[in-house]
């Protein structure tokens, strides 16, 4: 592999998506991290859009190794965002972690609720269960060939601030870009999720055969419009978010509560159990 000019060789940095390896957003991505290190492609061969976290167990997994000619090594496999990082580090980096593992750029938002099903940050919270740092990018635009421009620029120095500063372990970074050229970003917010939930749809068709079929559809229904401190606030306001995800979904607060509960759920069958006897 030819070192580019202004490459750091000491650094290697992972990579994968959930839009599939030939997807423009993948190759912004590249284009982003290249100047970073040296980069190892692993992605899947097709779309896994939505996949979550999802993990393959019934069929066999295949790595392929796909000839680049711009000092890429590219590794596709026929799985989940989340298989391309267990395999990668597995087999490629098993002895020695990648210095930074980053995923997207997503084709269409993925902030407030949309990060529970993203293929894309679940291959960022993949990554930090591994220790190493991760970040996951979403553009807010659906289209095949998005305006890559501001999500390469910002990206980048983001990228930097993590490797130089670092993260907390167990903890990723989603982070989504407005659709908007880099003159017309406002900058870059460290936010909090929204609260929000998809309703979803389910359009009905009949096929030829006169069995039904369903398409889902539906729309995002923002819990706070009101609140000026999340990520939806300040992405309609033209700014980049960082949101900081942590693998601990424990809720503290309700843990307090249901403690409560303990002694009398304990009592209660206990009581059961003895008037059974």
């Amino acid at each position: 592999m030819q070192v580019e000019k202004g490459q750091d060789t000491n650094r290697v940095i992972l990579v994968t998506n959930d839009d599939g390896y030939k997807s423009s957003g993948m190759e912004a991505l590249i284009e982003m991290v290249k100047p970073l290190g040296r980069v190892v492609v692993v992605a899947p061969e097709e779309g896994n859009s939505g996949m979550s976290h999802a993990i393959t167990i019934k069929v066999p997994l295949r790595m392929k190794h796909r000839n680049r000619d711009d000092n890429v090594e590219l590794y596709t496999v026929n799985g989940t965002p989340v298989d391309c990082v267990k395999l990668a580090m597995n087999e490629l980096f098993a002895k020695i972690p990648p210095d930074l593992m980053v995923s997207g750029i997503n084709h269409g938002s993925n902030a407030s609720i949309s990060v529970v099903y993203s293929g894309t940050i679940a291959a960022a919270i993949e990554g930090c269960l591994y220790g190493i740092p991760s970040v996951g990018f979403s553009i807010l635009d659906y289209g095949e060939y998005p305006d890559f421009r501001a999500s390469i620029l910002y990206g980048r120095e983001i990228l930097k601030n993590v490797m130089e500063k670092g993260i907390s372990p167990e903890c990723c970074l989603n982070v989504n870009i407005p659709v908007l050229p880099p003159q017309e970003i406002k900058g870059v917010k460290v936010a909090r999720q929204n609260r929000g939930s998809w309703r979803e749809e389910f359009e009905k068709r009949t096929d030829p055969r006169g069995v039904n079929y369903y398409w889902l559809t539906g729309y995002f229904h923002n819990d706070e419009p009101e609140a000026t401190d999340t990520d939806e606030y300040f992405l309609t306001k033209g700014y980049i978010t960082v949101v900081p995800v942590n693998v601990d979904f424990t809720d503290y607060r309700e843990m307090k509560k249901l403690q409560g509960w303990e002694n009398d759920l304990y009592n209660a069958v206990k009581n059961e159990l003895s008037q059974a006897k």
